[in-house]
């Protein structure tokens, strides 16, 4: 998570960055997570087959479009870019999503991230027409797919 968090887009903003100072620490960072677990429904290390070396992750988190329909989640090291490993960690994500009855799963993604843009138009995703505008960060689009 750390490493994640060191590489991540100066347009994201500043509390889920490393700062200058590398703050949090890796320390911290696993302290937040043990003490205040994320709202997720399932968050996943992603993992290269035959390896030990973990990537990223991907899941559904409670998300913020609808209560009650979850929000595709995935983020990867650079040095995994553009290996696939999103679109098919995604599609056992949303199989998992439609087996345990899920209709529908959303994404919000910023619209200058365009490979993340490519990975949900690969796994069916569409705009919605719905975005929200911040003007360091960028709009956040959001995306939803019936399963």
């Amino acid at each position: 998570m750390h490493e994640l968090w060191s590489e991540r887009d100066p347009r994201v903003p500043p509390h889920r960055r490393i700062s200058a100072d590398g703050r949090p620490t890796v320390a911290e960072l696993a302290e937040s997570i043990r003490s205040h677990p994320p709202a997720s429904v399932g968050l996943l290390a992603i993992e290269v087959l035959g390896s030990r070396d973990v990537v990223g992750y991907c899941g559904l988190v409670d998300g913020r479009a609808f209560p009650g329909e979850p929000e595709l989640a995935f983020e990867l090291l650079r040095r995994a870019w553009g290996q696939g490993f999103a679109t098919e960690a995604s599609l056992a994500v949303l199989d998992r999503a439609r087996s345990c009855g899920h209709q529908r799963v959303w994404a919000t993604v910023w619209d200058w991230n365009t490979a993340s843009r490519r990975v949900l138009a690969k796994l069916g995703f569409h705009e919605t027409g719905r975005y929200e505008v911040h003007p360091d960060r960028g709009t956040t689009l959001f995306t939803s797919r019936r399963l």
